[in-house]
């Protein structure tokens, strides 16, 4: 064999193997300051089992249409702090933690619950119309933030006889429903499966700035939010559930079955959402059959937080229309 092909040779299988090898030489220290998440729980906190998992909820009010909320990627129940209150002096309103977030139970491989993956898109539909199961709730309206957003849309078109309305909040439907096609496989790969958790705790870095992007007036994001925000990166195994979430994301082809959606519709956006583009959620209203718009001036990604007062009166003169 040629000198010059031997060299190539061992330069190709050195290459391999630090592709092969070097992740796991990477050392990925556990976590060591994290608890149970039952032990960070607030006052006004529950906790019920559904399909297996832990679910964290609040609860409050009584009367109809029932509302479910649905916070978005990063976020918690916290989210609906300014706006729970008023909804339950006319409605029986519920918050949950999503898997991965808050301070639902965070299941890992080879433990999840009769096998099924909990931070899949479908499970998290499942998870959202088992726990109005076990809280009796027949129908709700269901609203959702963000990525909450996708996920009350994706249940309204799984369970349409479980949904009575929605109202979708700077929802993610055009974009972020998941990693792209191309980049499944490697996440699947045993070296980044090993790198994973070091990629989610990367959000201790780039998350305050990005919370601050999500509010048209970035002084308004306190570090008292910030502070609530990170509470449940102190619940063991956030770093594993946020990269097993990644991995099971996918686009999920919402933009396409729009016109399948047969509930009333609202579609709530700030005027300067930088997270989902403004002009996202105008479309969004456009493509869903008779559905209702409203653009709040002056606000960002999160108008329940930012805008509650505005964010109430759309919702509430919503509410009011239902039959």
């Amino acid at each position: 064999m040629p000198k010059a092909l031997k060299v190539i040779l061992i330069v190709l299988l050195v290459l391999l193997a630090v592709v092969l090898i070097g992740p796991f030489l990477v050392p990925v220290p556990p976590l060591t300051d994290t608890v149970p998440p039952r032990d960070l729980a607030d006052p006004d906190s529950r906790f019920v089992e559904v399909n297996g998992v832990d679910i964290h909820y609040k609860i409050a009010g009584q009367g109809e249409p029932a509302l479910v909320l649905l916070h978005g990627f990063g976020a918690s129940t916290y989210t609906w702090r300014e706006v729970m209150g008023p909804l339950a002096e006319d409605h029986l309103v519920v918050a949950f933690d999503r898997p991965a977030f808050g301070l639902t139970e965070r299941p890992m491989p080879g433990q999840f619950p009769n096998g099924v993956n909990p931070y899949t898109a479908e499970a998290q539909t499942d998870l959202t119309v088992g726990l109005m199961d076990a809280l009796g709730i027949e129908r709700a309206v269901l609203v959702g933030n963000s990525a909450g957003g996708t996920v009350a849309t994706y249940t309204a078109l799984r369970y349409p006889e479980r949904v009575q309305a929605l109202v979708l909040v700077d929802a993610a439907i055009y974009a972020g429903g998941g990693s792209p096609g191309f980049l499944r496989p490697l996440f699947n790969t045993p070296q980044m499966r090993h790198l994973g958790p070091l990629i989610a705790r990367r959000i201790q870095e780039w998350g305050y700035e990005f919370g601050r992007s999500a509010w048209h007036d970035p002084s308004r994001f306190t570090d008292e939010i910030w502070k609530n925000y990170t509470k449940p990166l102190k619940a063991e195994n956030w770093d594993r559930a946020l990269w097993e979430l990644t991995r099971a994301s996918r686009p999920l082809g919402l933009a396409q079955r729009l016109d399948e959606l047969t509930v009333p519709v609202l579609v709530i956006t700030g005027d300067d959402d930088r997270i989902v583009p403004t002009e996202q959620s105008v479309r969004l209203a456009s493509e869903i059959p008779g559905a209702e718009l409203v653009v709040i001036p002056n606000c960002g990604h999160v108008p329940q937080e930012e805008c509650p007062e505005p964010f109430l009166e759309a919702v509430n003169a919503f509410l009011a229309e239902l039959p």
